[in-house]
């Protein structure tokens, strides 16, 4: 049974406690934690400079009857998930996919919230780079984070779940796409929404030598630096255009990115 102390120095054997994160994590591997999730927020909290998570909310998105082309989604075919879509608000929680971890950091007394409708992050000590996100720009914060010689951790968790990835897509110019979202009263758009996530594991062997890693218990840590992430999808992307897209043909960003 992992406890605080346990996962505290495994964060601090990353050697990164003057580095400001964004962070990645699942806790189903280490099983029990006492006081779960609110254990692994406060570990990080002492183990590095700023955290940052993102607190998503995908249940705010609308699908409209139609659209730009080649948008990467199918007009008008979500008419029941239309019905359920809430609007935003700045204390509804981080979608369930996110897992636990962001939801306990977002509710920490001292935690900041971005008001994107779709895109937002939650973080602690991160003021400066959460206020850098506009509806524009909704991964902006992390761009501020590599400038500060930031790092992505990932706990228990792979690339394919790393946001980070998306902001360097959009440093290499791969496509961007629109969405929309529930806002009080009325529908906006939401531009520069990201591609597809799943083939992210490509980058695994490419950064393997930047990449430092720590076994705990029966999960592990990893983390790499921001800039030398930016830095590899946009040698990869150079070298191939479709580098990090997924394999599924049925998949509509990716589709409409290789389009």
């Amino acid at each position: 049974m992992l406890d605080f102390a346990e996962l505290k120095a495994a964060f601090d054997a990353l050697e990164l406690q003057v580095h400001p994160v964004i962070a990645h994590a699942s806790l189903k591997p280490f099983g029990y934690i006492p006081n779960g999730a609110d254990t692994v927020v406060r570990a990080m909290l002492v183990s590095f400079k700023s955290v940052v998570m993102p607190a998503f909310t995908y249940r705010t998105m609308i699908t409209p009857e139609v659209g730009p082309p080649n948008n990467g989604i199918t007009y008008g075919a979500k008419k029941d998930l239309n019905k359920m879509a809430q609007p935003f608000t700045p204390d509804m929680p981080a979608d369930k996919m996110m897992g636990m971890v962001p939801e306990a950091l977002r509710n920490q007394p001292s935690a900041m919230r971005t008001p994107h409708p779709i895109l937002s992050f939650a973080g602690i000590r991160a003021e400066k780079y959460l206020a850098t996100q506009t509806l524009y720009e909704p991964f902006a914060p992390i761009g501020g984070l590599g400038e500060d010689d930031g790092w992505v951790v990932l706990v228990n968790v792979g690339h394919d779940v790393n946001t980070s990835i998306h902001y360097g897509e959009k440093l290499a110019g791969r496509k961007q796409f629109l969405r929309w979202a529930i806002v009080g009263d009325r529908v906006i758009e939401c531009p520069n929404f990201p591609g597809d996530s799943s083939g992210f594991t490509a980058i695994d062997e490419y950064i393997q030598p930047d990449t430092r890693r720590v076994e705990i218990d029966s999960g592990f840590i990893q983390a790499v630096p921001l800039k030398r992430l930016f830095d590899a999808v946009g040698e990869m992307i150079k070298k191939n255009p479709f580098a990090l897209l997924c394999q599924r043909t049925d998949c509509e960003r990716c589709n409409a990115v290789r389009g």
